[in-house]
């Protein structure tokens, strides 16, 4: 999709589940930055009231379609912002990414939307062991989280995507790795 010449560069930042991406955003947010939160517990939550305890692990193919459906509607709401950045707490090509990892097939649609509604650059988190928590929306154990981030990152360079690595550090030394980055990017 063409981006208008106003339109903010759109960040993402990715990784395994309890990298600390959510804390990011939040922390860029508390700095004034705009910032798309990740969709993927209202989803779970909204299954849970209908009575499905995983979504996810229900129907793969329904909560894929409900995250492309919100990201798509994420992306397409960079129109209306009137700044340098707009930060995504995961973005379009972490679902495909996620039914690869799950060896589940999903439709062709996944991967179009993906290649048609593209980001300006993309941020990874590791795995950090001492953060990480399990929840009642979070199941994956530490060892999923390593796995997943090894699909994210190879997920989003076969999108023609370069991952830039952010090191594991406090929230500030996170920040200012990003915000350096970006400022030698654009």
């Amino acid at each position: 999709m063409k981006k208008t010449e106003n339109a903010p560069k759109r960040i993402v930042i990715i990784g395994g589940p309890g990298s600390g991406k959510s804390t990011l955003i939040v922390a860029l947010e508390k700095d004034g930055y705009p910032c798309m939160h990740e969709i993927s517990r209202q989803v779970t939550l909204q299954a849970q009231k209908e009575g499905i305890d995983q979504l996810f692990l229900t129907n793969p193919i329904l909560f894929s379609q409900k995250l492309l459906e919100g990201r798509l509607q994420q992306f397409k709401e960079a129109e209306e912002y009137k700044t340098g950045y707009l930060f995504y707490d995961r973005g379009l090509p972490d679902v495909p990414i996620y039914m690869d990892y799950l060896g589940t097939s999903y439709p062709d649609h996944f991967t179009e939307t993906c290649k048609k509604h593209t980001y300006d650059t993309v941020f990874l988190l590791p795995p950090w062991e001492a953060i990480y928590e399990q929840d009642n929306e979070r199941y994956e154990d530490f060892e999923t989280a390593q796995k997943l981030y090894e699909f994210l990152k190879k997920g989003y360079r076969n999108f023609n995507y370069n991952p830039i690595e952010v090191p594991i550090g406090d929230i500030a030394q996170r920040k200012d790795f990003i915000l350096q980055n970006l400022r030698t990017l654009f």
